[in-house]
């Protein structure tokens, strides 16, 4: 018996639930990455990349490709970008109505 499509959605928010993974999502949303670039840009531990990175590998969001010593990252699909563009204007969204109503709060 399949899971549901509700519990795989999940699992996919739960994977997108860390700061360093949406990071990592956002940088390869403009370009493919080298593991040396992604660690340049990010700014974290070595070993805690290459957990986010597998994690992303193992829920099917990213793919890698070896080059020389070099192992490159990018996005499994195009749609992986606008889940992140989706969710930055969701964000905004949220963000604006919240600074309205601080405006509100604070007229006299």
């Amino acid at each position: 018996m399949s899971r549901p499509l509700y519990q795989a959605k999940a699992e996919l928010f739960k994977t997108l639930g860390h700061p360093v993974r949406i990071r990592v999502l956002e940088l390869l949303s403009v370009r493919e990455h080298a593991v040396s670039g992604l660690l340049a840009e990010i700014g974290v531990e070595p070993a805690s990349l290459s957990q986010q990175l597998a994690v992303l590998r193992r829920a099917g969001l990213v793919a890698t490709r070896k080059e020389g010593s070099a192992v490159h990252y990018s996005l499994t699909s195009p749609q992986v970008s606008e889940l992140m563009r989706v969710a930055r204007s969701i964000l905004t969204g949220v963000l604006s109505e919240q600074i309205e109503l601080l405006d509100d709060l604070r007229a006299p």
